[in-house]
């Protein structure tokens, strides 16, 4: 028997950072990425698709999101089972029971709407555990395996949140028990655990049985989401009473967010920067957050400006991460000899040059000024302005 698990689709989701056109492209990147999971089961010989909470961004998404997933679902072909995660939980105002939802909701579409048991065929079942709400009291998960017997049906349990051996706040009522998992799968009650929560494909526990597929389409930046943009495929071999199972991990994401760090200290290291970035395929699809540090001359920095002034316009989201980078803009000896002014002109930026160079609070003013000046004098020098 072989199903896709999957996890965290949160379609409708916005990405502050995207630029104008981009956003529009992410959005049917990751409705088309649901939709590719139909040629995906029916190359796998998948049964069906089990989507471990979080299928929408949240509970209030415009209709034409919802219209959307829902036929990118449709798309899918085999049955697909959702569970309501803490994004989009089975409460009052959940989109699950939505008039919308429930008048286009395809034939193939399943929402896992109540704790348990739900049977998918003879033999074979379902064990979910649906948030109702963004906070739960207590673990879902234990609730719904608990005391159950080892009769020889195959079981998977779909849920969604965190393991409790992988966060620090041991206290927060809703973790995991991964104890109660173990004892459940040693006891040959359950046979595989479907989990969703963590945005980075990531087995738990050493019993080769409980996963994280991750999110099929990248959500943040590789630093914090190291790797994304996965479905799994499972195969629990149901004609041996262990239910061996073996799990392939498929890549279907296309967009990266990518976290670089740069030491830049002169127009060398510039240059290199700039070979880089012209290096990476797929700009279109890939967002870049660039932490940089040196000290460059008032030159340099302007070339440097100039460098991350294109990319902005190639990347679909290009920007300096500013918390990590650090650039010392110190005016060196000479750089201001030969702009071929004198006088009371000649003066001011010998002025702007001095509290470039003492700091303090106006030395940041003072470089942007020497910067703007390179600049006007440049475009000058390109219109053949004497």
């Amino acid at each position: 028997m072989r199903f896709v698990h999957t996890a965290d689709w949160q379609l409708g989701m916005t990405r502050y950072f995207l630029n104008g056109e981009a956003q529009p492209r992410y959005s049917a990147a990751r409705r088309d990425v649901v939709a590719a999971l139909g040629p995906l089961a029916e190359q796998s010989n998948a049964e069906f698709v089990v989507v471990a909470g979080d299928v929408f961004e949240h509970n209030q998404l415009a209709p034409r999101v919802v219209s959307q997933s829902l036929e990118a679902m449709r798309a899918i072909g085999v049955p697909v089972y959702l569970l309501p995660g803490n994004h989009d939980p089975l409460d009052a105002a959940s989109v699950y029971t939505s008039a919308l939802f429930t008048a286009e909701c395809p034939d193939n579409v399943r929402v896992l709407d109540r704790p348990g048991v739900h049977r998918v065929r003879d033999g074979l079942e379902i064990l979910a555990a649906p948030w109702t709400s963004k906070a739960p009291t207590t673990d879902l998960i234990a609730e719904v395996i608990d005391g159950l017997p080892a009769d020889g049906t195959t079981r998977i349990v779909v849920g969604h949140g965190a393991v409790d051996i992988l966060v620090p706040d041991k206290d927060r009522p809703s973790l995991i028990a991964l104890e109660a998992l173990h004892a459940a799968i040693s006891r040959g009650a359950v046979h595989y655990v479907a989990l969703g929560d963590k945005h980075s494909r990531m087995q738990v526990g050493n019993s080769g049985r409980i996963w994280y597929s991750g999110s099929p389409e990248v959500t943040n930046y590789d630093d914090i989401e190291p790797d994304p943009g996965h479905v799994l495929v499972v195969d629990i071999d149901e004609d041996q009473p262990s239910r061996p199972v073996s799990v392939d991990a498929r890549r279907v994401g296309r967009w990266r967010f990518v976290t670089l760090h740069h030491s830049v200290d002169d127009s060398r290291d510039i240059a290199d920067l700039d070979i880089n970035l012209d290096l990476m395929a797929d700009k279109e699809r890939t967002v870049v957050r660039l932490a940089l540090t040196g000290s460059l001359t008032v030159t340099d920095k302007a070339a440097l400006d100039a460098c991350l002034d294109k990319y902005t316009r190639l990347f679909a989201a290009f920007g300096l991460w500013e918390k990590q980078s650090e650039i010392a803009v110190i005016p060196a000896d000479g750089e201001f000899d030969d702009l071929g002014i004198g006088g009371f002109a000649a003066a001011a930026v010998d002025e702007l040059v001095a509290t470039a160079r003492a700091g303090g609070e106006d030395a940041d003013d003072a470089r942007a000024a020497l910067s703007l000046l390179l600049r006007l004098v440049e475009r000058g020098a390109d219109r053949g302005i004497a």
